[in-house]
């Protein structure tokens, strides 16, 4: 053993400085995987640490329907210190500048939060919010900023005009991203009534905060209390459970950022085992000298595979110290999603993983072109032409491929604790590298057959160098080529995602939905849409129920049986069901008939997935509580619905006949030309009928580009570093084979080539390798985005050809530029001064 160190440590100190450049390709991956890793561990630790403020409150109990008495008993006699929140959505105006939107409501009575810091400007203005005396509202500073308003302005929500006293900048456990979709106006308890917005049909969330006593042991309080809370259709939630949840959401974020930081360090691990390959071929007369001294093929292969495993440590922890300080920008890039504020500190954890991963994965794909040694005889020391001692089959490459395929697939599993995640991901690297080396041996192949022997010298040469000996083709299209796809990838799948939303609001479909329209108002507001110059394209009467038996068994009995494992918010919520005899063109009948009678009995149809959810069958009897009726139905057939159309879709329909005379409420659908036009039709649907509110598909559609944009911008900024690995191979491949650039460039200034033509040369061979990596990366993600459109959406796929061509130009002017810096030691220096130092 002590031989083989002693050598590999001699051996190196001509080569460190180039074993060391071998190993710079994997700095990237390891610092990026360690800088989310790092960020990860910090962030469950500020989670932990700051736990309460992500609640507000000790314990929050939530009911979707008004408390009965008994109800309010209940939560009264759980804590003395409690507040309490009637929240929903509705539309509010601002009069001063006519600015009008669908918000989140929430009346609120008490002190909460009672953890965190309610960030309002001015700070005075909470103080005057709680005395609950003064007509006075907190609002989003997102919804004063799209509007122009100001503090001091008035904002009417309902029948009520409200004095704007305060700017919320930060609500303890809402995020900027959230306050984007669904920016909030706080308004005191006293004057809900007054707003006449709640009424029946109206959906109001009721949420009760409560604060403890330190001593007070919460989780066992709860675990009392469940089963009562469970049979009055109340859910609970504790700092634990949100500390638990919270925590899960963002660990899964960052198993996912760490696959695509794994697949940088991949892309390094080829540079790295293409380097290596060089350096093995221009170390293989050392290893034949060395095999006639005495050592073995195995002592010499152990030799210089000790040589890149020091290296490659030392790359390692190059890599960890980057990613450290790398850690401190994460949380900038995560700013509008975060719930809590992050310490950032040095992860042990994170730095051990990330060296242990790239230096055991490096070694793997260094091991590969190390395996030659072992075969190279002594006779090449006599004979410098020999090949036949590294040439056939060697069956360890298979042994190393799997290894590698293990090692990949062990780390996607460890990361996603699912075995069909991972070996898709496995297999997607897999196909990835596979096809960009196909694209790379094909364009060899052709570039050889079909060799433009009549074209200038310079081109002539720059499409040799393509397949010329020790070429840098393969290993340059798969890492610049999988980089450009990463990106490509991103972006196209974000536009699909804002596309099918366009598309669903496409040609003549609705795209204002108008709820919550009383039984009274109905004609009113249907003269307004038409009085507007829309049309009505839809008109939707919505009755609420809740489930009361199942074939005669009543809920608790249900409950009880856990062999029907029938979820548990099945038999607790309130259901939303319309009216009809017929089908519309977003369902179709999947089994049985359409909604009708039976024998006298309504048989209603049930949407197919949420059909067997709840392990139900043709002819079960069901009774619904229509308000304190009980109705007597069966399932008479199902439905599949496409959710993805803008329509009122149903999990359950009655038949006509039925529930004409119940409570209801109705749902309008119209379409809007442009929004100058919903602007002014939302202002006066404020005006007249303050308690309608409107979705507007063109609103949800800008919130949804920002939020994807945001989304984006984090997965962009870890595929980053797999653009840079690319660019990093990149360079060191044109640095590795720099050697023997000069002795070309030798040759060619010698035969009467002029220092231009060189480096016109570089310049084309470099452009054509940038050119067809970023086609190749680009032409996998159209593809792959092809699929998704095809076989998931549904819908035409026609990609934008503009940002496609500026990936082209950017990633093939990059490749120019670098190639053309590392090369310029090859232009510049004179043929007689490479002879002299040869």
């Amino acid at each position: 053993m002590n031989f083989i160190l002693n050598t590999a440590w001699r051996d190196s100190r001509r080569s460190r400085q180039r074993l060391l450049l071998f190993m710079s390709a994997i700095v990237l991956g390891i610092a990026a995987l360690v800088a989310i890793n790092s960020f990860g561990d910090n962030l469950a630790r500020s989670i932990d640490e700051q736990a309460q403020e992500l609640l507000g409150a000790d314990l929050t109990v939530t009911a979707s329907a008004v408390p009965s008495q008994k109800v309010k008993n209940l939560l009264q006699g759980i804590g003395n210190e409690r507040s309490s929140e009637t929240a929903f959505a509705s539309m509010v105006l601002f009069p001063r500048t006519g600015g009008v939107r669908l918000a989140q409501v929430k009346a609120l009575e008490g002190r909460f939060p009672y953890y965190g810091i309610w960030e309002v400007q001015p700070a005075s203005a909470i103080a005057q919010f709680r005395t609950n005396k003064e007509r006075v509202a907190l609002v989003d500073d997102a919804l004063l900023v799209q509007f122009g308003a100001n503090v001091g302005d008035s904002v009417r929500v309902g029948e009520v005009s409200f004095l704007v006293a305060g700017r919320v900048l930060k609500t303890p456990g809402a995020t900027a991203a959230t306050a984007a979709v669904a920016p909030t106006v706080f308004v005191p308890a006293t004057y809900l009534n007054q707003t006449g917005l709640v009424q029946k049909g109206s959906r109001v969330n009721y949420k009760y905060y409560y604060q403890f006593a330190k001593t007070t042991n919460v989780p066992a309080l709860v675990k009392r209390l469940e089963p009562t809370l469970d049979k009055a259709g109340l859910s609970s939630d504790t700092v634990e459970n949100r500390k638990r949840q919270t925590g899960r959401a963002f660990a899964d974020l960052t198993k996912f950022l760490n696959l695509v930081s794994f697949v940088a360090l991949l892309l390094g691990c080829v540079g790295v085992a293409s380097a290596v390959q060089l350096y093995v071929k221009e170390k293989i007369t050392s290893v034949a000298v060395l095999r006639t001294l005495g050592a073995s093929g195995w002592q010499a292969f152990l030799i210089f595979l000790v040589q890149t495993a020091f290296m490659g440590l030392g790359g390692a922890v190059l890599g960890a110290a980057l990613g450290s300080l790398l850690q401190w920008l994460m949380p900038v890039v995560f700013g509008s999603f975060l719930p809590v504020e992050v310490s950032v500190a040095i992860s042990w954890p994170a730095i051990g993983q990330g060296i242990i991963t790239g230096l055991l994965i490096a070694l793997l794909f260094a091991a590969l072109p190390l395996l030659l040694i072992r075969k190279v005889s002594p006779l090449r020391t006599l004979r410098a032409s020999l090949e036949a001692d590294v040439s056939g089959r060697d069956p360890l490459r298979w042994v190393v491929f799997g290894l590698i395929a293990l090692f990949v697939f062990g780390f996607a599993y460890w990361q996603t604790r699912d075995w069909k995640l991972a070996g898709g991901f496995t297999a997607g690297m897999a196909v990835s590298f596979l096809v960009l080396t196909g694209m790379g041996l094909l364009l060899m192949a052709i570039v050889r057959r079909f060799f433009p022997r009549s074209w200038s010298f310079v081109w002539r040469q720059s499409l040799a160098n393509l397949y010329r000996p020790q070429n840098q083709t393969l290993i340059l299209l798969v890492s610049i080529g999988l980089g450009a796809f990463l990106i490509t990838t991103l972006y196209l799948t974000q536009t699909l995602l804002l596309g099918r939303v366009q598309f669903s609001a496409s040609g003549q479909q609705p795209n204002m939905v108008l709820f919550d329209i009383q039984r009274e108002q109905t004609a009113g507001v249907r003269d307004l849409v038409k009085q507007s110059g829309l049309p009505v394209m839809q008109q939707v009467p919505i009755v609420t129920m809740r489930l009361e038996t199942i074939n005669g068994r009543g809920m608790a009995a249900i409950r009880k049986d856990t062999s029907l494992h029938i979820p548990e918010w099945a038999l607790n919520r309130e259901y939303r069901v319309t009216y009809r005899d017929t089908l519309i063109s977003s369902e179709k009948l999947s089994s049985g008939k359409a909604q009708g009678a039976h024998d006298g009995v309504p048989a209603v149809t049930f949407e197919d997935d949420f059909m067997k959810r709840l392990h139900l069958k043709l002819g079960d009897k069901l009774t619904f509580n229509v308000q304190g009726a009980l109705i007597e139905t069966t399932v008479g057939g199902t439905r599949t619905v496409d959710w993805n159309r803008v329509q009122t879709n149903f999990l359950v329909v009655f038949p006509n006949g039925v529930l004409e005379q119940a409570p209801q409420f109705s749902v309008l659908m119209t379409r809007v030309p442009n929004t100058e036009k919903s602007a002014t039709f939302q202002r006066a649907l404020v005006t007249r009928f303050p308690n309608v509110s409107a979705i507007d598909l063109g609103l949800i559609l800008k919130t949804l580009d920002d939020i994807l944009s945001k989304i984006s911008f984090v997965i962009r900024f870890m595929a980053l570093f797999s653009i840079l690995t690319g660019l990093l191979v990149l360079s060191s491949s044109v640095i590795i084979s720099k050697y023997q650039r000069m002795q070309e460039s030798v040759l060619l200034r010698t035969l009467g080539a002029s220092r231009r033509q060189i480096l016109r040369i570089t310049l084309v061979e470099y452009g054509l390798l940038g050119l067809l990596a970023s086609l190749s990366g680009i032409i996998l993600s159209v593809l792959g985005t092809w699929v998704l459109a095809r076989y998931v959406f549904e819908m035409p796929y026609a990609p934008s050809v503009w940002p496609l061509l500026a990936v082209v130009g950017t990633v093939t002017g990059l490749t120019m530029l670098i190639g053309l810096l590392n090369s310029r030691d090859v232009v510049n220096r004179p043929p007689l001064e490479v002879l002299r130092s040869d």
